[in-house]
């Protein structure tokens, strides 16, 4: 097994809870993203992110407002839709789940 493979993949399986939870709170901007990502050491580029963001979207789990902008044209801003607050909802569950999951598994002899 490749490490740098597998902390990619799960990397890649996490990323869709980790947008959703940016976006609990307010709005966000897709660079306000990719910096609050990476501030948090996970690493995302926009050739990444606007086609999960457009995903999430056509999925009905995000949805975008205009913004107008002091430095030019207007900025769309993304936010969980209704449906998407629900979706966040499971997925905070099933990553306790997860969570407690592998702590048993690691406490266990």
């Amino acid at each position: 097994m490749n490490f740098d493979n597998a902390k990619s993949q799960m990397r890649k399986g996490m990323l869709d809870y980790c947008i959703m939870l940016l976006l609990k709170d307010k709005p966000c901007y897709s660079s306000d993203i990719i910096k609050r990502l990476k501030d948090a050491n996970l690493l995302v580029v926009e050739g990444t992110l606007y086609p999960l963001l457009s995903r999430l979207k056509k999925d009905g789990l995000l949805t975008y407002e205009w913004q107008e902008s002091l430095q030019g044209p207007p900025r769309k801003y993304y936010l969980l839709s209704e449906e998407g607050k629900s979706m966040l909802e499971q997925l905070d569950i099933a990553w306790c789940e997860l969570e407690h999951t592998i702590h048993q598994i690691k406490a266990k002899p």
